[in-house]
């Protein structure tokens, strides 16, 4: 029997709650209580969610323990940090446990019982500059879906937090339970921890129309060498003009976008297809795949084959 503790606190994201839903289904995959889960708060009792639901949770005791604990997050985690009790709780028993893991702002009340001192750690995009501010020894990443430091896991979005439990799942029972529980579940394979929050065309977030033409040019025609030359015909402007408008407007080289726009149009093969990784790096407009996988290296740090399979080192 593997103990798995949620532990929330009022005004806790209910989204938190979902998390054990993948346990739930891991029992019905493997046709036996594996998991246990539990529900805790520092007093018990009832305790209610941002959006006014209530649950019923077990009072925190020395006694309390788990073999993975996840800690829910607040929607304002600077303004409603954890208790004094929680944190003396985390800074003596958490790390008695196999894994220890922040869904999304959880990672504040982690942080703040020192349990990410030195650690990579993320936390939901919105929060991530907060995250460093407050605690500058963290090596905070802003961009990944979720990050493992030895036990300590730590999760983005409240979604990323399902994709960082079912990796919790695969690590236990291999990636045919995952993926019989995300096909359960009608959700996608799980995403791999290197991947990123955001889209890339929102992490554009291009102002004026000529950076969107350029922009949807790039992304209708990735198959192609896709010159500066090019571009700046497509929106009508030298060479020069085109390159300070993407660094004014995008903070980088049109380059470096062709290269992020081609490298997302990769990872979205390989998640929605069963292409091989060859066909992907010709449809995405890489070389070969050689030179995908270096890409990826770059982007995510991560190759594209660990999308598929759950391994870094593929």
């Amino acid at each position: 029997m593997h103990r798995v503790g949620l532990l929330i606190a009022d005004q806790f994201q209910s989204l938190a709650l979902s998390t054990l839903t993948i346990f739930e289904f891991a029992n019905l995959v493997l046709g036996e209580p594996f998991y246990q889960c539990a529900v805790y708060s520092e007093h018990g009792g009832q305790v209610s969610s941002s959006f006014g639901i209530s649950v019923t949770t077990i009072a925190l005791s020395d006694e309390a323990s788990a073999d993975t604990w996840l800690i829910g997050g607040v929607l304002t985690p600077v303004t409603l940090p954890a208790s004094e009790r929680v944190v003396h709780f985390l800074k003596n028993h958490a790390l008695r446990a196999r894994r220890v893991a922040g869904i999304c702002t959880g990672a504040f009340v982690l942080a703040q019982a020192g349990l990410l001192s030195e650690r990579r750690a993320t936390t939901h995009w919105a929060y991530a500059q907060s995250l460093k501010t407050l605690h500058p020894t963290i090596r905070t990443e802003d961009d990944l879906i979720y990050i493992i430091d030895h036990q300590i896991w730590t999760s983005a979005g409240m979604t990323a937090g399902l994709d960082m439990v079912l990796a919790m799942v695969e690590k236990d029972h291999g990636s045919e339970v995952a993926r019989s529980i995300a096909q359960r579940m009608v959700m996608n394979q799980r995403r791999s921890g290197g991947q990123r929050q955001h889209s890339e065309l929102l992490a554009l977030s291009p102002r004026s129309d000529r950076l969107q033409t350029a922009i949807e040019y790039i992304r209708s025609n990735l198959t192609k060498s896709l010159s500066v030359e090019q571009l700046a015909d497509a929106v009508h402007l030298s060479s020069r003009q085109l390159n300070r408008l993407f660094l004014a407007e995008t903070g980088k080289s049109p380059a470096r976008v062709i290269e992020r726009l081609r490298l997302e149009a990769a990872r979205l093969l390989i998640e929605q297809t069963r292409l091989s990784l060859d066909v992907v790096a010709r449809d995405s407009g890489f070389r070969d795949r050689r030179h995908m996988r270096d890409v990826f290296m770059r982007g995510y740090g991560i190759p594209p084959q660990a999308l598929r399979t759950g391994k870094k080192d593929a």
